[in-house]
């Protein structure tokens, strides 16, 4: 049996705040924001389900592409 899921990934990059911001889950569903302590602030939903994070301090260059590389886990 195959399942297949599709999620939108959002991907915003501030440069005057220095953020990466990443969401793979509805930005309004977000209940709490918490900061792991390695510059990463992980966004939660109401049963705590990692739906983004926010990667602080994040400096890129003008005209740099952003590579992402994402990978599916059965759970």
């Amino acid at each position: 049996m195959s399942l297949k899921a599709s999620v939108d990934i959002k991907v915003y990059y501030d440069r005057k705040g220095n953020t990466l911001t990443v969401w793979f889950g509805n930005p309004a569903d977000e209940y709490v924001a918490e900061e792991t302590g390695e510059e990463i602030v992980l966004m939660k939903d109401r049963e705590g389900k990692v739906i983004g994070f926010e990667k602080l301090n994040f400096t890129g260059h003008v005209g740099d592409a952003i590579k992402a590389a994402f990978e599916t886990v059965a759970v």
